[in-house]
């Protein structure tokens, strides 16, 4: 009897065993999941690494304009999912952003192509200074447009970012990247590109375009990099203020505003420098920019038709914003715009003031938040008429 019992135990060990090895084959080969800024998967391997993150932001507008009948606007503004992470080394580092909501895409017109990519780009990082990428991203241009649409503490960019950015577009960007904590810092982002925009395939290109940004940080870094989003979330303990400048230049640009725009009749060679101030403390947060667009000849008429034109947007632009966030991690938003076109084409779009007064309500920082904004637009034509536009607005923003 015991030699049976015995047998049988010697059976169960080695099925044990056996059953512990498989295991623990198995338990090799699966994945490594992490959770913090998104979905983190990593290779048993780790040679590669996968993060996802999605954004949306659902909003209702009610819209009261001068010109037209009052009505309403409830859409998806913006529906994102990013891809990042690294491959074979994690110096390697891809980025995948892509979009679908309709203002996002654009009308689907012949000739133009659907777009859904917005970032396409790959980046290699030989040390903590370093940055060097190729492929399809932002310009380094205003501290606006460079945070993300996600970032920002009222419910859109400014109209002096919407009519000046230098956006999205394809090409060669090195960074030299020198922020300490509490001392003197300074970034040197710099890019070479086709200056066509993103997803540009219609010809084959005949110009390029180049950038420069200086970012300077006289108190150090901001806290968490701070720098990239709007608002003292983080309450700074000290002040900290960035000084950035850029200047971009855009040999032959076939469209209206550079890299974005309705194409024009003829190229055009465009400059433009943009200036920010950005100063954070103790809840309180002010930052202001200057955004400036210059060609020789801003109107291109059409050949078939003397009558049709399209022109560059040249002239200047200024905001100016000031928030404060309480402790319950409501916060107070104002902003003032003042945008004025160069006099040759001051007949054909007016100066425009704007003052937006906005509510966040921040239930996990920029990633989780209530948002409401009432704002007022001023236009004023060249021929001394004027018109006012209002929105009310609800949005709410949600994203890993």
């Amino acid at each position: 009897m015991l030699k049976y019992i015995y047998a049988i135990l010697l059976i169960s060990l080695s099925f044990s065993i056996h059953s512990q090895e498989n295991n623990d084959i198995k338990l090799s080969a699966l994945p490594y999941y992490s959770y913090g800024k998104g979905l983190g998967i990593t290779s048993p391997d780790s040679i590669f690494k996968l993060n996802i993150r999605f954004r949306m932001q659902n909003r209702f507008t009610y819209l009261n304009n001068s010109d037209t009948e009052d009505g309403y606007e409830a859409m998806i503004r913006r529906l994102r999912l990013r891809f990042d992470g690294y491959v074979g080394d994690p110096s390697i580092i891809y980025v995948i952003q892509l979009s679908f909501s309709p203002n996002d895409v654009g009308a689907i017109e012949d000739g133009d192509n659907l777009n859904i990519i917005r970032d396409a780009i790959v980046f290699y990082r030989p040390n903590e200074h370093w940055n060097i990428g190729f492929g399809q991203t932002k310009l380094p241009g205003n501290r606006q447009r460079i945070n993300s649409s996600g970032a920002l503490q009222l419910t859109d960019r400014s109209i002096n970012n919407a009519r000046f950015n230098i956006d999205r577009d394809f090409g060669l960007q090195v960074y030299y990247l020198n922020e300490l904590e509490n001392k003197f810092s300074y970034n040197v982002k710099t890019a070479i590109s086709t200056g066509e925009g993103r997803n540009w395939t219609k010809e084959p290109d005949n110009g390029l375009a180049v950038t420069g940004r200086l970012e300077l940080f006289p108190f150090g870094a901001f806290k968490s990099n701070g720098t990239l989003f709007e608002g003292d979330l983080k309450r700074e303990e000290t002040p900290k203020l960035m000084l950035s400048g850029v200047y971009h230049f855009n040999n032959n640009a076939r469209r209206t505003r550079g890299t974005i725009g309705d194409d024009l009749y003829e190229q055009r060679d465009l400059q433009s420098v943009l200036l920010d101030a950005v100063l954070k403390y103790n809840g309180w947060a002010f930052q202001t920019a200057y955004m400036n667009r210059t060609t020789d000849n801003p109107i291109t008429i059409n050949p078939e038709d003397a009558s049709d034109s399209r022109y560059v947007f040249v002239g200047h632009g200024f905001d100016t914003q000031l928030s404060y966030i309480f402790e319950s991690n409501y916060e107070i938003i104002g902003r003032f715009s003042y945008q004025e076109p160069h006099k040759k084409i001051e007949t054909l779009t007016p100066q425009t003031n704007q003052y937006s007064l906005g509510v966040t309500k921040y239930i996990w920082e920029h990633s989780l938040k209530l948002q409401a904004e009432v704002t007022n637009s001023e236009f004023n034509y060249f021929d001394s008429s004027t018109s006012n536009d209002w929105y009310l607005r609800f949005q709410i923003e949600i994203g890993i």
